[in-house]
């Protein structure tokens, strides 16, 4: 209590409390502390009986009081909940979401037919704090994924159990033990990558006048590619091609050069998504001429984030993709498989983690 009667921080009111409270408990008159603090005796007498009724940290504070009931009631407080929580369309209006002007102006114009005449003057401010009372955001759109696969938790479960398999043979080869002949790559495409050029050079960076690469904000589209790209689980090694397209034709391309990178006594395990160059008539008959050498694993509809190859483009866009500039599309296919041959120079097992899902089996 001392501390407080003497604190910097504290409201000034709260201080001068703790003095009149520290003064009558160290034995000090009404009247006393009435003139050493400048106050009257009647509202020194006020706090000292709120420290008797309450406790002396108690009596700090100022008790919640409403001069008035409020004139905006719950009611009317709900009514413009459910007009916020209903989309504008519906009631008329060309938006597809409120915005707090649009949803004040139609509060105020309908107020009166509601029932609710007290909103009939309702401000953007006056709608903005009974929403956020909620708290609701009805201008604000946040997405989410609907589940459309049946067989979503089959699928999943399908794939993680590969990647558990891919984990215990690696530990077995990690101790020396004979492995199964089946190597598990994950594929997957990139499409619609830019190759942009710049307008201008790029100036770079002068120590003590500009710390950073100074860019010029024009540039000009030269085209995209497609980066098609096979990781493989056991030992981090990437096999990839960039072609103007991901096609099935692209994809066969891809799949010819796992077949002629890995032994021909091996089953080539892929994890894969239900891309229609995947499963086309033209893949199957490649796929047919090669029995018992590709053994597909799908991921579900909209499991795309399962397939562990998604790393590997998350990395290549941190890398060498990153900010990239080039002159031509010709020089972007030369560096993306540029940095390609550079992560394969120190490859990285991706593994993963979280198989909690299969726990719960």
């Amino acid at each position: 209590m001392e501390q407080l009667s003497r604190s910097r921080t504290l409201p000034h009111r709260e201080a001068q409390r703790a003095a009149i409270i520290l003064g009558y408990y160290g034995g000090e008159s009404i009247a006393s502390i009435g003139r050493r603090l400048g106050m009257t005796r009647l509202s020194v007498s006020k706090w000292v009986a709120k420290s008797l009724a309450v406790g002396p940290m108690a009596a700090l504070k100022d008790s919640y009081h409403r001069p008035r009931a409020p004139a905006i009631g719950d009611d009317a407080k709900a009514w413009v909940v459910h007009v916020a929580c209903s989309k504008p369309k519906d009631l008329g209006y060309a938006a597809e979401v409120w915005s707090r002007q649009a949803l004040a102006r139609h509060v105020r114009e309908h107020a009166v037919e509601a029932g609710f005449p007290v909103l009939s003057r309702a401000a953007k401010a006056t709608v903005h704090r009974i929403l956020a009372e909620q708290p609701l955001h009805p201008e604000k759109v946040k997405y989410y994924l609907e589940r459309r696969d049946p067989n979503f938790e089959a699928g999943m479960r399908k794939v993680l159990i590969v990647y558990q398999d891919v984990a215990l043979q690696n530990a077995r080869r990690a101790a020396g033990e004979m492995t199964s002949n089946i190597i598990t790559v994950s594929v997957d495409e990139k499409p619609g990558v830019q190759a942009i050029g710049n307008t201008a050079p790029d100036l770079p960076p002068v120590p003590g006048k500009h710390p950073t690469i100074s860019r010029d904000h024009e540039y000009e589209r030269l085209g995209t590619c497609s980066i098609l790209a096979a990781l493989d689980l056991q030992d981090g090694h990437v096999t990839a091609r960039v072609e103007d397209r991901h096609r099935s034709v692209e994809f066969i391309r891809l799949l010819s050069d796992l077949h002629a990178k890995y032994p021909p006594q091996c089953t080539i395990r892929v994890i894969l998504d239900n891309h229609s160059a995947h499963i086309s008539k033209e893949t199957q008959a490649f796929l047919s001429s090669h029995p018992n050498r590709f053994q597909y694993v799908l991921t579900p509809k909209h499991g795309s984030w399962l397939n562990i190859v998604e790393t590997l483009f998350g990395k290549m866009a941190r890398s060498f993709l990153r900010h990239i500039r080039v002159q031509s599309l010709d020089e972007l296919k030369a560096r993306i498989l540029k940095g390609i041959e550079e992560i394969n120079a120190a490859p990285v097992v991706h593994r993963w983690k979280n198989f909690e899902a299969l726990a719960e089996d």
